[in-house]
């Protein structure tokens, strides 16, 4: 199951996991157009390959694998999904 970013995200956006991902699955990125319409970065769960290299990385800890996401939280699995699907 893919890795899923989450709440803490918001408003933060920090790009240093974009950085460490081998399979380019989490966007926008700063140079996409939409970087600056969302309010979060999203995983894509068809692509991601469930390394975990983004975990680490981040300065502000939303990143999750799918099953240890906090209960509050398990509507980000679909936010991020349906993020790909537009």
């Amino acid at each position: 199951m893919a890795h899923v970013i989450a709440q803490p995200c918001i408003d933060t956006k920090d790009t240093s996991c974009v950085t460490v991902c081998p399979v380019d699955c989490i966007h926008p990125t700063k140079d996409e157009a939409d970087f600056s319409g969302v309010d979060q970065l999203f995983i894509d769960p068809d692509t991601c390959i469930d390394c975990g290299l983004c975990v680490d990385e981040c300065p502000v800890q939303a990143i999750f694998p799918a099953e240890d996401l906090p209960g509050e939280w398990k509507s980000f699995i679909e936010k991020n999904a349906v993020h790909f699907k537009k």
